[in-house]
């Protein structure tokens, strides 16, 4: 198997995911999604500064009721939307095969996140370890979730 594939060969999501609109140019950076409750989530993919081919992952609700984009929704829709953002990862992996790293931050809930990392950050690393290639490292370093291509 290629190290270059992110998930490995018989990954098949848990939940389906929801149907995805991708970027019109296939090496787009931002793709969205809209759930069963009608709440829309746009996923973007920045470059790092220091590194070109590290990405960072930034997921935002991008529904009017909810002032910020970072909003703790709690719809009962949280597994379909991690194999939703699986997706769009795996999705834009293949269109970026020289990527090396992948990062995300998950916000804290206000009142039961006690610890160093998120509980979205932990549900991500955990999802992180199931799914991931052999040829690719998940690390929880503090409340970042860091994907790394290893070296071959």
């Amino acid at each position: 198997m290629s190290p270059d594939l992110l998930l490995h060969g018989d990954y098949e999501p848990i939940f389906e995911p929801y149907p995805i609109i991708v970027p019109e140019i296939k090496s787009g950076d931002t793709y969205y999604f809209t759930t069963e409750s009608g709440l829309q989530y746009q996923v973007r993919f920045g470059k790092k500064r220091d590194n070109y081919l590290g990405n960072i992952i930034n997921f935002s609700v991008l529904s009017e009721e909810f002032e910020d984009e970072y909003s703790e929704t709690n719809r009962g829709e949280i597994f379909r939307i991690i194999s939703t953002i699986i997706e769009i990862i795996r999705l834009y992996h293949e269109n970026h095969v020289h990527s090396d790293t992948y990062e995300f931050t998950g916000e804290f809930k206000e009142t039961r996140d006690t610890q160093t990392a998120s509980i979205r950050s932990r549900l991500y690393f955990r999802y992180a370890r199931r799914c991931l290639n052999k040829g690719w490292k998940p690390l929880l370093e503090g409340n970042k979730v860091i994907i790394r291509k290893l070296k071959s």
